[in-house]
């Protein structure tokens, strides 16, 4: 069952990553960066937002928890990448001559699972849920950029979609998490 499944994700990963066409290989480059002229408007909206609706001391207090959190995402996907030990495309004998690598780059020798794709689902749910109640907007965008960094990761041959859709699964618990803790303090 397991080989199966492994098998889907590696044939689901060369069609989408054949999707992709030189025209398009700049825009998923300049997507997947973790600052970029797309990200830091994002965060600097969300910090303003932030500041506006909850006061300097509590944004502090957030902030603060979005740090944790993108740490903890961060440093539970280097748990399972050396835990796990499932190679990168790159890295997989099968496939690592018939995928297209954009980048020529692979980052480490294990993958699963996606930081890139918790980091940015992560945030995204983690605003969601704080300010669900304010604007359905700001989820909706959040959630759309989480969605286009995470298949960037596909696109440019550095993850598989497992990788990828566990990574936005331990991105979303975790941002619920802590935004739901937050949501217990009065602001």
């Amino acid at each position: 069952m397991l080989e199966e499944l492994i098998q889907i994700d590696q044939d689901l990963f060369l069609y989408l990553n054949g999707l992709g066409t030189p025209l398009w290989d700049n825009f998923w480059i300049y997507i997947s960066r973790t600052l970029s002229f797309i990200t830091i408007p994002i965060y600097l909206l969300m910090l303003f937002y932030t500041y506006r609706t909850f006061g300097l001391k509590n944004t502090v207090f957030i902030l603060t928890s979005l740090i944790l959190l993108l740490i903890s995402t961060e440093q539970l996907s280097i748990a399972f990448k050396n835990s796990v030990g499932r190679l990168r495309p790159c890295h997989n004998e099968e496939i690592k001559e018939i995928y297209r690598n954009v980048k020529n780059l692979c980052g480490g020798k294990f993958g699963y699972f996606s930081a890139h794709a918790a980091n940015s689902s992560g945030f995204a749910a983690f605003f969601g849920v704080l300010f669900l109640r304010k604007t359905k907007l700001i989820l909706f965008l959040l959630a759309f950029w989480a969605l286009l960094v995470s298949y960037s990761r596909i696109y440019l041959g550095v993850h598989f979609p497992l990788d990828v859709i566990t990574g936005i699964l331990f991105g979303v618990l975790f941002g619920w998490i802590f935004a739901s803790s937050l949501n217990n303090f009065k602001f």
